[in-house]
C-alpha cells in the first residue's frame, strides 16, 4: 500500500457529527406537531367543557345570562341548594344501587359466559356474536324495546306472567319496580361488554396450567378458583372500572323508560341533573351543573381507588 493512502481514505470518509441546534429544533417542532392535534382535542372536548361546567355550578345563571353572559358569582350556593334538596338522598341512593347491582350482575354473567365460550365448541363463535347484539344496538332502540316489553298493558313480559298465573306487574309505573326495571335493562346491555373483555383475558392464560392442574386431580371449580380467577384479576379490574364509570352516567336508558319516575323512584344523579337544566320552562343551570360535578367527583374517586389498587398489587 502506498504511503499516505490510508490517511487520504480516512479523510474521505463521512464524519458522523452530533446534531446541531438546528437539528434539535427541527425534532422538537416535529414532536409538537404530532402532539398538537391531541392537545387541541383534549382542550376542546375535555378541558373546556369541564371548565364551563364548573363555572356554571359557581354562578347564578338564568336563560338570559346563559346566552348574553354576566351571571353573578354565587360560590357554593348551588351545591348547598342541591344537597339540601330532599331529592339528593334519593338520587344518590338510586345511583349507587343502580350502579353496583348492574356492575355485579354484568360481571358475574359476563364471566360465566366467557368461561362457557372459552371451552370451545362448534357454535361458540356464532353464539358469541349473537350475544354482542345488545351492546351494538343504539341505546334508544334498546330502551324503547324494553319499554314495550315491560309495558303493563301490552308488554310481552306481563303477558307471559299472566299465562303462568303469577299476575301482572307494573314494571314502569310502580315505585317499587321502576328502578328494578331499568337495572334489568342495563344488565342486558352491559353483559356483552364484560363477555368480550373477559373472554380475551381468558385466551391469554396458558393452557399448560390447566393441564398440570388436571394431572394433579384438581376439579373444575378448583381450577377456576386457583388459576382462572387470580390470573384474570387485572382484566377484571379494568372491566369493572370501565363499567362503573359508564354506569354512573347512564341517562338515556332511564329517561326513555321511566323519566326518573314515578316521582323520584328511579331518579339518579344524571337524570336529576338533566331535569334541573332542561326539564322545566325555567331551567336551573347552576344546580344542574353542580349535580354533574358531584357525579364527576364520584367517578374520579373510583378511578383513583383503582389506580391505588393497581399500584399495591405485586408486579
Amino acid at each position: 500500500m502506498e504511503p499516505g493512502t490510508g490517511r487520504e481514505q480516512a479523510r474521505s470518509r463521512p464524519r458522523h457529527t452530533a446534531p446541531g441546534r438546528h437539528g434539535r429544533r427541527t425534532s422538537q417542532l416535529a414532536a409538537w406537531g404530532f402532539l398538537a392535534p391531541v392537545i387541541v382535542y383534549l382542550g376542546a372536548f375535555y378541558a373546556y367543557p369541564l371548565y364551563r361546567n364548573l363555572d356554571l355550578s359557581l354562578r347564578h345563571y338564568t336563560v338570559r345570562s346563559f346566552v348574553q353572559g354576566g351571571a353573578p358569582f354565587s360560590g357554593w350556593d348551588n351545591f348547598r341548594q342541591v344537597m339540601d334538596d330532599p331529592t339528593f338522598g334519593t338520587a344518590l341512593r338510586n345511583t349507587m344501587v343502580f350502579t353496583l347491582v348492574s356492575i355485579l350482575f354484568q360481571y358475574v354473567l359476563g364471566l360465566a359466559l366467557a368461561v362457557f365460550f372459552h371451552r370451545g365448541f362448534r357454535l361458540a363463535p356464532t353464539l358469541r356474536a349473537l350475544f354482542l347484539i345488545p351492546w351494538l344496538l343504539p341505546l334508544i332502540v334498546s330502551a324503547s324495546t324494553w319499554s314495550w316489553m315491560l309495558n303493563s298493558e301490552s308488554g310481552v313480559v306481563d303477558y307471559a306472567l299472566h299465562l303462568t298465573g303469577i299476575g301482572e306487574v307494573d314494571w314502569l309505573t310502580s315505585p317499587h319496580w321502576a328502578l328494578t326495571s331499568v337495572i334489568i335493562a342495563n344488565i342486558w346491555i352491559g353483559v356483552p361488554f364484560n363477555l368480550v373483555i373477559l373472554h380475551s383475558g381468558l385466551q391469554n392464560i396458558p393452557a399448560e396450567l390447566y393441564e398440570a392442574a388436571s394431572l394433579d386431580g384438581a376439579s373444575g371449580w378448583q381450577q377456576f378458583r386457583r388459576i382462572t380467577f387470580p390470573l384474570l384479576r387485572p382484566v377484571s379490574a379494568i372491566t369493572v372500572l370501565l363499567g362503573l364509570i359508564y354506569t354512573l352516567k347512564v341517562f338515556d336508558l332511564i329517561w326513555i323508560m321511566t323519566k326518573g319516575g314515578p316521582g323520584d323512584a328511579s331518579t339518579t344523579l344524571s337524570t336529576w341533573s338533566y331535569r334541573f337544566g332542561f326539564g322545566s320552562l325555567l331551567p336551573q343551570f347552576g344546580p344542574g351543573a353542580a349535580v354533574g360535578n358531584i357525579l364527576i367527583v364520584i367517578a374520579l374517586v373510583f378511578g383513583l381507588f383503582y389506580i391505588r389498587l393497581q399500584r399495591s398489587q405485586p408486579a
